[in-house]
This record gives C-alpha cells, sequence and structure tokens, in this order.
C-alpha cells in the first residue's frame, strides 16, 4: 500500500523552498540581465574607441599620401599602388593592363617620395646577368642599392625591389634596392 503524506506543514515547507528558489532565480537573471547591459555598454563604447582611433590614423595616412602624392605630381605623372601581392612579372601584367607599366626611378627626388613600401620598381637583369634594364628598356645609370647589393644570391635574383625602412635595418632612402627572385610575392608600383 501506498502512503500519501497528508501532512499540510510538509506542503507548506516544499511550497516556500520552492517559492525561494523562484525568487533566487529570478535575482539571479535580474542580475546577469544588468551584467549584460553593463558589458554591452562597455562593448559599444570600445568599439567607438576603436574607430574613432582607426579614423585618425586614416586620416593621417590621408594627408601623407596626399603630400607623396602632390609631390609626385608635379611632373604630371600618376602611380597606382598595387594592394595584391604579385610575381615581378605578374605585378608588370597588372600595371599593363591598367595603361601603366611599373615605375622608373630615375631620379632621387622621385625615389624619396616611393620610399614607403617594399614592392617591385621596374627595372631587372632577366636578358642577361648584371646587365639592369628598365621596362621600357633603358639602361639603368643611377641606382640605389642596399650595400652589397645587387648580388645575385642563389644565381637566380633578377627583379629589383625597393626595400622600405625597418627600424631593425636603419635603412637609407637612397640605399634600399634588392635584388630579389622575380617569383617572389610583393605589391607592385604602376606608373603612368
Amino acid at each position: 500500500t501506498l502512503m500519501l503524506n497528508t501532512n499540510p506543514s510538509s506542503y507548506k515547507n516544499t511550497v516556500e523552498e520552492f517559492n525561494q528558489t523562484i525568487n533566487s532565480l529570478q535575482d539571479n537573471y535580474t542580475d546577469l540581465m544588468i551584467e549584460k547591459h553593463q558589458l554591452q555598454n562597455n562593448f559599444n563604447s570600445l568599439s567607438q574607441k576603436n574607430l574613432e582611433t582607426r579614423v585618425k590614423d586614416l586620416t593621417a595616412e590621408k594627408k601623407q599620401l596626399q603630400r607623396d602624392f602632390d609631390i609626385l605630381n608635379k611632373k604630371g605623372t600618376v602611380f597606382l599602388f598595387m594592394s595584391t601581392e604579385l610575381s615581378w612579372s605578374d605585378s608588370r601584367k597588372y600595371c599593363r593592363d591598367h595603361g601603366a607599366d611599373l615605375v622608373i626611378i630615375n631620379t632621387e627626388e622621385k625615389q624619396v617620395s616611393l620610399f614607403k613600401e617594399r614592392v617591385w620598381i621596374g627595372l631587372s637583369d632577366r636578358e642577361q646577368e648584371g646587365n639592369m634594364k628598365w621596362v621600357d628598356n633603358s639602361t639603368l645609370k643611377q641606382g640605389f642599392w642596399l650595400k652589397d647589393e645587387p648580388n645575385n644570391s642563389g644565381g637566380n635574383e633578377d627583379c629589383i625591389e625597393l626595400n622600405y625602412y625597418r627600424e631593425k635595418m636603419k635603412l637609407s632612402p637612397l640605399n634600399n634596392w634588392n635584388d630579389m627572385q622575380c617569383s617572389e610575392k610583393k605589391r607592385g608600383i604602376c606608373e603612368k
């Protein structure tokens, strides 16, 4: 035989325990909702600060690019800095597909102005080792080489990069060309 507990005080205790548990869960829920709201506010604030910092950085970069463009544009030349890293040949093809060619650097002013990135320039000795030629087939007259460059390391460095300033290397804007394997992937500078 099954006996049911018919003691009203026992039911009352059970109901009170359930009510306490419900109240405790409601308090926890309220605390969690408050915490969620505070975290959302913190996230929104941090996102806003990050956006403000990014806008400030981009504004400074835009001003620098405008100064560089103004210097380079004096001679009526237009430059396109590629956003994609490609081999030297593919970089040249990209430039030609856009009505330009890889940049020819034949003055100190142009060299210093373009000294911002590690990029391909329109110089190589692909046809004959040691005979540097520009993409317009003119012969190199003045170079801005790194010390001990060009060195044709490994016997297959035929394309020239502009090697940008790096803190450890303290590169000069007038001494930073380096010969590289033409298959290396870098951005290029197109000139029109």
